[in-house]
């Protein structure tokens, strides 16, 4: 069996937005370059980093986060980094008058300061600091916790949120990391996945199934605040025909044991 090396940890959003017949998710094509999930249609996200944990420390750098753990803020700034790095979308508030930052606001903090940052000559501390921005922790909802089966070479401790969309934040794909992004139903997706349009990692096709079953952000976010999560980390086997991956019947994915196709 692989040496397994030790999980860490990161976070994703699934931005929601309804959408002309059904709830809409936003997502993005990963660069086909990328070692990690490569080519893959993936939810923004990544690691939480050291910037992150020093934004903890700076509270008057956010807000809605007073009755979280130091972990748990940890998760949701990385969380809300990622998503502004990867897609332009700020989840964020003026820090004078606790308002929204709106689609125009956000669109010139990512205009003036995504490309340094995604280039690190930048921090988000000092963009949050120098807008006088608030990050709004209180507007993600946590929705799924999964980690990387052990013998994996990259192993993630994975925190999953859901979060409306500001209204007319539309995001758009950096062009480093991703080369691609969609608004799209869950379905739709899912059945993407199934047919070959799409290469969905099986956390996110679980997760996308999952949120199928809802019809709008609202009913959405409010079955997510009713979850009790449990956490996920699949144990993998082989079989004759692939892979074998059994999670947690508890966890509420409709099932225990999955197969996953073919190895590699």
């Amino acid at each position: 069996m692989a040496e397994t090396s030790a999980s860490r940890p990161a976070s994703t959003i699934l931005l929601l937005r309804d959408g002309a017949r059904e709830l809409e998710v936003f997502m993005m094509v990963r660069h086909h370059q990328i070692e990690f999930n490569s080519g893959a249609l993936v939810f923004p996200g990544g690691s939480v980093d050291a910037g992150d944990q020093e934004i903890v420390a700076r509270s008057d750098l956010y807000s809605g986060g007073e009755d979280l753990s130091e972990a748990d803020r940890g998760f949701r700034i990385a969380a809300i980094r990622e998503t502004f790095e990867e897609s332009g979308i700020l989840l964020a508030r003026a820090k004078d008058s606790g308002t929204p930052v709106d689609a125009k606001r956000a669109g010139e903090i990512a205009d003036k300061h995504r490309v340094a940052l995604n280039e690190h000559k930048i921090s988000f501390l000092n963009i949050l600091a120098d807008n006088g921005l608030q990050l709004a922790l209180d507007t993600l909802v946590p929705y799924a916790h999964w980690i990387t089966p052990e013998g994996m070479p990259k192993r993630f401790d994975t925190w999953f949120f859901l979060a409306a969309a500001p209204p007319d934040q539309l995001g758009a794909h950096d062009g480093r990391e991703s080369t691609d992004s969609i608004w799209v139903s869950p379905r739709e997706a899912v059945e993407g996945g199934d047919s070959g349009r799409f290469k969905l990692p099986f956390p996110t096709t679980r997760n996308l199934i999952r949120l199928a079953k809802q019809s709008s952000v609202s009913a959405a976010l409010e079955h997510a605040r009713g979850l009790s999560i449990v956490t996920v980390m699949p144990v993998m086997t082989k079989t004759d025909t692939g892979r074998q991956l059994r999670i947690p019947r508890e966890a509420g994915y409709d099932g225990e044991v999955f197969e996953v196709g073919a190895v590699g």
